[in-house]
Parts: structure tokens; C-alpha cells; sequence
């Protein structure tokens, strides 16, 4: 699977969680759904990613949408 799918598989998954959690749990797990959003409006921006970051230390390769750095 494409390092880019992993990506926003990963955040769709935090952000629907973040949105349980706020709903169900707490309110304050809003903030989660708000970091991965701020990490997903970041990356667009810079072209710069953390998680892929992660992923290549795991070997995981990808395409143009992110610069290697």
C-alpha cells in the first residue's frame, strides 16, 4: 500500500476516533481531532509530514506528494 494511503488512512481513523471520544467520553478530546487537522493543514503547507517520517524509518516507500527531508 502507498505510503500516501497509510497517511490519510492514519488521520481519518485519529480524527473519527477524536470525534467518539469527544462526543461519548470527554470534550476536551476535541483537541485531538484539532492536532491532526493543524498536522494535516501543516503538511499541505510544507510538504512536510511526521508520520511519513515514521513510516520511512519503516521501510515504507512513497511517491511525489512529499518531499524528503
Amino acid at each position: 500500500m502507498p505510503l500516501e494511503k497509510i497517511v490519510l488512512m492514519m488521520a481519518g481513523t485519529m480524527v473519527l476516533i477524536g470525534s467518539v471520544l469527544t462526543a461519548y467520553v470527554d470534550p476536551m478530546w476535541v483537541l485531538l481531532t484539532g492536532f491532526v487537522g493543524a498536522n494535516m493543514l501543516f503538511a499541505a503547507l510544507t510538504g512536510f509530514c511526521p508520520m511519513v517520517k515514521i513510516l520511512r524509518k519503516f521501510g515504507m516507500t512513497s511517491g511525489d506528494a512529499f518531499h524528503r527531508s
